[in-house]
């Protein structure tokens, strides 16, 4: 088990959309809408993170984050609609680990929080990393982190998404359908046309040295090409 996660979110869709998500990647799973009830659970010495919706109905979710820093000081992802860089620089300020603004990826979430713990374990994530196509390409999930060719590639949170759904398993194809339900947790109108998109900037950065990558596979979606290194 990955470790245990605490995920207070008032929006039950969202939770639970949260709460999938974090599972998948093996993480235990605790999820409240409730403030009050978030810190009784962080009394109990039941978790290792908590990730935190600010805008809690009962409780305010800064009272939360105080909570959480007392004693043990459990790190924490601050989940908020509040985009403004000043709301951004006081969540930080205050303790918490790192700060997500809504609308966002529950991928690159599941990466916030295995990044985060990373930190405060203190380990160097080596065993998270993961080679394709003979160590060409090289993938460190816990930095968030893709090189090819030993150049690191910057990569948009969709991008680093994209490449990371088709890495999970390598020459199967996955659907428009799939990918972006794996990116963004849902799909929307036009979708297949945002997947395309995005595997063409993904391409160009690349380059034309990593051809067979990427691979479409006309009619149904996208695979990755190149063989996982054992």
């Amino acid at each position: 088990m990955a470790g245990t996660v605490l995920v207070v979110e008032d929006d039950r869709e969202l939770r639970d959309l949260l709460r999938r998500y974090l599972e998948r990647a093996g993480y235990a799973v605790h999820t409240t809408g409730s403030g009050a009830e978030a810190i009784g659970l962080l009394t109990r010495d039941l978790v290792e993170l908590v990730v935190l919706d600010l805008g809690l109905p009962d409780v305010d979710g800064l009272d939360v984050l105080a909570a959480a820093r007392e004693g043990r000081a459990v790190p924490v992802v601050v989940l908020t609609a509040r985009s403004a860089v000043e709301d951004r620089i006081d969540g930080l300020r205050r303790g918490a680990d790192d700060y997500v603004t809504k609308p966002f990826s529950p991928t690159e979430l599941v990466l916030r929080v295995e990044a985060v713990l990373h930190r405060t374990r203190g380990g160097d994530g080596s065993a998270r990393a993961d080679t394709f196509g003979g160590g060409r390409l090289r993938l460190d999930e816990t930095r968030h982190s893709a090189e090819l060719d030993g150049e690191r590639l910057e990569l948009t949170p969709t991008e680093w998404g994209l490449l990371t759904a088709l890495a999970a398993a390598p020459g199967r194809v996955f659907s428009r359908y799939e990918l972006i339900n794996r990116i963004r947790g849902y799909e929307f109108p036009g979708y297949e046309r945002t997947v395309d998109s995005h595997v063409k900037n993904l391409r160009r950065k690349l380059g034309p040295g990593a051809g067979g990558l990427v691979e479409t596979v006309l009619g149904v979606g996208y695979r990755m090409g190149w063989p996982r290194d054992r």
